[in-house]
């Protein structure tokens, strides 16, 4: 059992859980940045001069960031709206992470009440949980703002709000999260966090960045949870 996982989980009351990543892929069978292309048309298609960085951009929750840095609130609400629809159809094909559903159930299981908190749009969460039927075993759901893009991880304000819907302190909940986002949120809010690195790449950034601790596989949680179970 990894020893520094043993250690914070004992102090646990609460786990918190991005989305995509720890639990899923969201974007696996419909690739994210044919998303983003999409939701760069429908700002053309209002009228919007799209500048050359911005037309690039893969990533289509940066592409709602920067609709909504720019200020235009009928825009904002547009491309939330496109990229909510392209979410719900996402999940259709989104892979599941490999022990992803283990801890989930083991979390429950060890009497730790489970939030995901994501900056995905919580139908998008929902309907990944009841097809997977993960909805019994998951408290609540925090997905992203609608249409408020800067209320995003790495703002904590998501972060502290999935810790107050279990009624639990921000320092008793751990967070288990994939990007520099997780993990800046998560300390700004006071939350103990846990650095998913599915990539190599990831381990060195997440533990400069300040991670409690770095995992490169969800079946380590797991197998903590599991361990807790039997004591």
């Amino acid at each position: 059992m990894n020893a520094d996982l043993g250690r914070l989980f004992g102090q646990t009351r609460a786990l918190l859980l991005d989305f995509d990543g720890p639990v899923c892929s969201v974007f696996a069978g419909y690739p994210a940045p044919q998303v983003a292309t999409e939701l760069l048309d429908v700002l053309r298609q209002h009228g919007a001069d799209v500048p050359p960085d911005l037309a690039s951009e893969p990533d289509p929750l940066e592409v709602l960031r920067r609709t909504g840095a720019a200020g235009n609130h009928d825009m904002t609400r547009a491309v939330e709206n496109a990229l909510c629809a392209a979410e719900r159809r996402a999940i259709e094909t989104a892979e599941s992470t490999p022990y992803g559903r283990e801890v989930i159930v083991a979390a429950r299981q060890a009497g730790l009440p489970v939030v995901v908190v994501s900056n995905n749009s919580a139908g998008a969460v929902n309907a990944y949980l009841a097809v997977h039927r993960l909805s019994t075993h998951v408290s609540s759901v925090v997905g992203r703002a609608y249409a408020e893009p800067e209320r995003m991880k790495p703002n904590p304000q998501p972060i502290r709000q999935a810790a107050h819907a279990v009624d639990s302190p921000p320092e008793c909940c751990v967070l288990i999260g994939d990007s520099l986002a997780d993990i800046d949120g998560a300390r700004a809010a006071g939350v103990p966090v846990i650095g998913y690195a599915n990539r190599p790449a990831k381990v060195n950034r997440f533990r400069a960045a300040g991670a409690d601790v770095v995992v490169t596989s969800m079946r380590e949680v797991a197998d903590v949870l599991v361990e807790r179970l039997g004591t």
